[in-house]
């Protein structure tokens, strides 16, 4: 399922780079969130590969991108969840502040999807250096091991959790203000492009629960890890729930982007046409 994952998103991404349709602000928003899909199962199949060939060959070995490899792992989930917090703030901002569009435009958004990156990178190379990340015998993973400690809750909430709370938070807040201002005398085409908006923040939070639901298994290991009653070989299983959410997330995303979904459906339905005459 990892390299259907990489697959389709190079073919989204290549899509959206050669659509001029696809040229847009909230594009550029959804591309970074393929890029991220993209990395993040890159890294996954490496994962997958390094197990598979030590379990073939029955070895414990820590290859010299084994810590590397899990930097990246926790970098790429961590930006992947993040991808999903900048498209929910640029609809706020549409929303809250639609007068300001500087905020709005292509360079600022490139300027914040940077500056994400730059803290998505740094947040846990200090972990490198500190021994944090070791070799787990039993999963065939260099990774944090999962205990009531330090690195396992800052990762947790830093990559996860607060995220997923300043989404549901953007939410709320803009159901609120959109509520009030439909019992307020405004433009019709002010109150309809507000909840056309929200509607696609909504779409973000869907996205988010996915995640979450699909995910969850890994979060009830991390809870029994606090009492040391999770299973040894827990990361092979919740590896195979980080497989199938990334490809949920993927097809739900395409199918919520319009300007994707149509450029990729014309050209489906043009090379059908041109079989069948």
């Amino acid at each position: 399922m990892t390299t259907l994952v990489i697959s389709l998103t190079i073919f989204f991404l290549f899509i959206m780079i050669i659509d001029k349709t696809c040229h847009t602000v909230p594009m550029l928003l959804t591309s970074n969130s393929y890029l991220l899909a993209l990395i993040f199962g890159c890294i996954m199949l490496s994962f997958n590969i390094f197990r598979l060939e030590n379990d073939f060959k029955r070895i414990e070995y820590q290859d010299s991108f084994c810590i590397f490899r899990s930097y990246m792992g926790y970098v790429s989930a961590t930006l992947f969840n993040y991808s999903f917090v900048l498209q929910a703030v640029y609809r706020y901002i549409l929303i809250m502040y639609p007068m300001h569009l500087f905020w709005q435009s292509a360079k600022f958004q490139t300027f914040f999807i940077a500056f994400i990156w730059i803290l998505g990178f740094t947040y846990p190379l200090a972990f490198i250096f500190t021994g944090d990340i070791i070799y787990d015998v039993n999963n065939q993973v260099c990774q944090i091991p999962l205990q009531l400690s330090f690195p396992v809750v800052y990762i947790a909430i830093l990559g996860a959790i607060f995220p997923i709370l300043l989404i549901m938070l953007i939410y709320f807040k803009l159901v609120r203000y959109v509520h009030k201002m439909s019992k307020r005398i405004i433009p019709l085409n002010t109150l309809f492009r507000a909840r056309r908006e929200l509607k696609m923040v909504r779409r973000t939070v869907i996205l988010i629960s996915i995640l979450i639901t699909v995910t969850f298994p890994y979060v009830i290991f991390m809870f029994m890890s606090f009492f040391k009653r999770h299973p040894k070989s827990y990361f092979r299983i919740a590896d195979a729930f980080s497989d199938l959410s990334l490809f949920l997330v993927i097809i739900t995303l395409f199918q919520f982007t319009e300007p994707l979904k149509t450029s990729v459906m014309k050209r489906v339905n043009g090379r059908v046409n041109m079989v069948t005459t």
